[in-house]
């Protein structure tokens, strides 16, 4: 049965990843080894699972059939090892994590020897991209993100709350001034992100309501941790969650928060897995965990304070 549920694991993730060679390299062994495997498993059910082409894998009919059944088996097994036994309670195996790159440097890998240490029995893979990962695709468990969840087939809740705001160094703002009103914005060096949701244009809450500004800037970065760095580089004005910085940059004054009157409503921090009717206990624990965590960090509750920040509407 063990060997059974082996090929079951296997045949799942090569339709998630939609190839043998990408489950090969995730499970460090070879294309032919998984290809025998799913082979192995053809032959117990007595029909083809996929059709395969040099350039293709595809799915056949009783394949795309007998991959709901094949999850619901494994998450049953999975249920029922927790619910009895050695297990009982016991968070084990290895638990696929997702996150952003500069909010795992900063904030998951800084914590998770204290969570390792919680559950020896535990392994830990951690996934760090600013793109947003499939979940299902790559085979995560459990992803950390920030911003409105809209993936209908993901369960999310929401463990924190992300403050963005407005900096610079103290030498820019010497250099070019400091702006008063968000529409000032379009006279500076903005650093720009190529993943903002919002393309070149930050969104505002002013007295009139939520405004939208159309910025520009002579620097451009793919991620997040080049947009902290250009901050602190002095390249211009770069619009970031605080939890960006957490060595003092601003407390010191490294860094000056501006048009903190403009600042826009908080981002969730959310915890994301795939929709199943079984929450693994190593992914309930990971999100009680991080929940936790984000609580007593107040950069993360939205709840840190304003040090070393400009007045008003700017200085």
């Amino acid at each position: 049965m063990a060997d059974l549920l082996a090929l079951y694991r296997t045949f799942t993730r090569c339709v998630e990843a939609g190839s043998f060679s990408a489950v090969a390299a995730e499970l460090n062994t070879s294309q032919p080894t998984i290809s025998r495997q799913v082979a192995a498993l053809e032959d117990h059910l007595g029909c083809l699972l996929f059709q395969r082409t040099t350039r293709a894998l595809s799915l056949t009919d009783d394949g795309r059939s007998f991959y709901d059944l094949a999850l619901a088996a494994l998450d049953a097994a999975e249920q029922a090892e927790a619910a009895v036994g050695r297990r009982r309670g016991q968070v084990t195996g290895r638990l696929r994590l997702a996150c952003a790159g500069v909010f795992g440097r900063l904030h998951v890998i800084p914590r998770l020897a204290a969570f390792m240490e919680r559950h020896p029995g535990l392994d830990i893979d951690l996934v760090m991209q600013d793109s947003t990962t499939d979940l299902i695709e790559e085979g995560v468990d459990l992803a950390l993100r920030v911003g409105e969840s809209r993936d209908a087939g993901l369960m999310a809740r929401r463990i924190g709350l992300s403050r963005r705001v407005l900096v610079a160094t103290p030498g820019y703002l010497a250099a070019h001034g400091t702006p008063l009103h968000p529409r000032e914005l379009s006279q500076h060096r903005c650093i720009l992100y190529f993943g903002l949701a919002d393309g070149p244009n930050w969104r505002f809450t002013a007295p009139e309501g939520p405004i939208q500004v159309p910025i520009a800037g002579r620097f451009r970065v793919d991620n997040t941790e080049g947009v902290r760095a250009a901050a602190l580089g002095g390249l211009g004005i770069a619009y970031v969650p605080v939890w960006h910085f957490v060595d003092d940059e601003i407390e010191s004054g490294q860094l000056r928060v501006i048009l903190r009157d403009f600042e826009s409503r908080p981002a969730p921090i959310s915890a994301v897995w795939p929709s199943r009717r079984y929450l693994a206990p190593k992914v309930r624990a990971a999100i009680e965990f991080f929940a936790a965590e984000c609580q007593r960090d107040p950069k993360l509750s939205g709840a840190a304070p304003d040090p070393g920040v400009s007045g008003g509407h700017g200085e």
